[in-house]
């Protein structure tokens, strides 16, 4: 097709491998994920070396599987997107020099995509442009934020976690509960059959609506001592039955997901806007995402989620890299990886 430029994009800022072809027209020609989740597992979070080693075993494989999918090569594209923060600096590195080799070998212009927007963009994909104004919430295993949205580039802080992410809390909690790794699909499957009333868990900073940031870490040493009383075996080493678990895990999810609505309806009441986008990987939980269904009809609000494969780490969201194309927002060969990069979660002990 005459005029439609063609963008490989790339994200590599965790432990997904991804790439995906998208026009300039926000058709999405293919999209390739290389998961790691096989190699964290043991760990009970992601491990920076592996995850950086992993990125360079498989990034030209799936750059290779993501032009044969939408039946073009090499020499069609017309500019590379790669997420250059924030990230993990390892894993950031072998997407940005995989995009800039690329660009040299091709001619081509290099886009700069930041991946928490690029998150957001997810939103305006699937439900399109009416998505802005908004507010997003941004929840993942590195991040927990909420953004005053003008526009697809156009993100102002509202506030974030001052420790622990949501996601990085999902996964420790897992790891004292004895789940698989990830933590949030583990979590969510055994709260299925649980009592989420069964303990009192603190929801930290809840009722002070007047600021719009997030502690998990609190919370997290809550259900620590509710495994086990200070000064007694480690979490992992004490035997629960199922009943147990469930319950434990089905507390604590409610009290996240308390805390992700309680504060995403405060930041719309402060900004004065009637539209949220939640994105990121914690927003494919399914209580989650009932319980802002619920939020949004009785507050009257619109609500945007993407499909679960849209939440995780992918490389369609680096979509959002049409709209600096078509700001003119290009970037020289000398760009780097940018700062706020993600803590990695501790390893399961």
């Amino acid at each position: 097709m005459v005029g439609v430029m063609n963008i490989l994009t790339l994200e590599t800022t965790c432990d997904e491998t991804a790439a995906a072809v998208i026009t300039d027209r926000l058709d999405v020609l293919s999209s390739v994920v290389a998961s790691q989740d096989a190699l964290h597992e043991r760990f009970g979070g992601v491990v920076p070396e592996i995850a950086s080693r992993a990125h360079v075993e498989r990034i030209l494989p799936v750059i290779d599987e993501a032009l044969r999918k939408a039946g073009i090569t090499l020499a069609d594209l017309d500019a590379v997107a790669v997420a250059n923060t924030p990230g993990l600096a390892g894993s950031l590195l072998v997407g940005l020099a995989a995009a800039k080799a690329l660009c040299v070998a091709l001619d081509v212009p290099l886009v700069a995509v930041n991946h928490l927007h690029a998150h957001v963009y997810a939103c305006r994909l699937v439900d399109g442009p009416g998505v802005f104004p908004c507010v997003a919430l941004i929840v993942s295993g590195g991040h927990t934020s909420l953004y005053r949205c003008a526009g697809p580039l156009e993100f102002e802080l509202l506030g974030g976690t001052i420790d622990d992410a949501a996601g990085e809390a999902f996964d420790k909690v897992a790891a004292m509960l004895r789940l698989p790794y990830p933590g949030g699909p583990s979590i969510e499957k055994a709260a299925a059959g649980g009592d989420p009333k069964a303990h009192r868990f603190p929801r930290p900073l809840l009722s002070d609506r007047q600021r719009l940031e997030f502690s998990f870490s609190g919370l997290k040493t809550a259900v620590r001592y509710a495994i086990s009383a200070p000064g007694g075996p480690e979490p992992s080493d004490v035997e629960l039955s199922a009943a147990q678990v469930a319950d434990l895990a089905a507390s604590f999810q409610q009290a996240v997901v308390d805390c992700l609505a309680g504060k995403a309806l405060a930041a719309l009441r402060a900004s004065g806007l009637d539209v949220l986008c939640v994105a990121g990987g914690v927003a494919a939980n399914g209580h989650l995402r009932r319980r802002l269904q619920e939020e949004a009809k009785e507050n009257h609000f619109a609500l945007h989620v993407p499909p679960i494969e849209l939440c995780t780490d992918n490389a369609v969201m680096g979509a959002i890299a049409v709209e600096r194309i078509k700001a003119g927002l290009t970037e020289s060969l000398d760009l780097d990886i940018a700062g706020g990069l993600l803590r990695a979660p501790q390893r399961r002990r």
